[in-house]
């Protein structure tokens, strides 16, 4: 009996020194999120739990952020669970192929995120991957945190919206090369555009997109999305601007205050 509660007694001092993760990262390609994680450690000291969708804690809400890296299939208890954690005031962070193609299927994923990606051809606004991909990725957003705190863009791209009249005007941007670009994606309700993206298609005559979909922040219920587009491979993460991008959409809270890079 003694020896029982002296067990029990052991087991919960274990469970106690154990560090509860800060963020959590939902993956089914995990090299890219292990280097995402170790990096939000060391830039900005917080501690991040990897898991594949199948070990998914029950409950999220202690997670200050969430992270989605889904390639495959985003099982529907997984969705249910990100959706709810969402709308009771987490930060969902998605990343690249969270939003793409193979989620169709999911009921109420798209319809969640106000996202459609139209079928059909490209040239009549079909939505179209295409990998290996360059691309010019763009600041829209000045005056945001998450696109301007630590973040330095080594170049500038001269860059239209699609509401605007006047010539493309000079903004600040950086370049992902060995990508995968994701044409096309649909707004179906508003939210803050982030990110821009010109690619150009060398394989289709040079046609060049300019599209204001590479990033984005919404209200959903009490919590917010956030969706940034490139992420193809551990490489993105690599390129320090896209990476400082990714840590400030994990960080970032409607008070935080920016510092700018010089």
């Amino acid at each position: 009996m003694i020896r029982s509660i002296l067990l029990l007694i052991g087991s919960l001092l274990e469970v106690t020194t154990i560090p509860a993760a800060e963020v959590l990262i939902v993956a089914d390609e995990f090299p890219a999120m292990h280097f995402l994680a170790e990096k939000l450690k060391s830039e900005d000291n917080l501690s991040a739990l990897v898991v594949a969708q199948d070990n998914l804690p029950a409950e999220l809400k202690p997670f200050r952020a969430v992270v989605v890296y889904i390639h495959g299939e985003l099982k529907a208890p997984t969705e249910e669970s990100l959706i709810r954690y969402t709308r009771a005031g987490g930060r969902l962070v998605l990343l690249h192929h969270s939003i793409s193609s193979g989620k169709r299927k999911n009921r109420d994923w798209f319809p969640f995120l106000g996202i459609d990606l139209p079928t059909g051809d490209v040239t009549a606004g079909g939505y179209r991957w295409i990998e290996p991909a360059t691309l010019d990725l763009v600041n829209l957003a000045p005056d945001h945190f998450i696109t301007t705190h630590r973040v330095n863009y080594p170049g500038r791209v001269a860059f239209r919206l699609p509401d605007e009249a006047n010539p493309p005007a000079d903004r600040p941007a950086f370049t992902l090369t060995e990508s995968e670009v994701y044409l096309n994606h649909t707004f179906t309700r508003p939210r803050t555009v982030l990110l821009g993206f010109r690619f150009v298609d060398r394989q289709n005559a040079g046609t060049v997109y300019q599209q204001n979909t590479a990033g984005w922040i919404m209200a959903a219920g009490q919590g917010q999305v956030v969706y940034l587009k490139a992420g193809h491979s551990q490489s993105d993460f690599e390129q320090p601007t896209y990476l400082r991008i990714v840590l400030n959409a994990v960080i970032f809270t409607p008070t935080a205050v920016s510092t700018a890079s010089p």
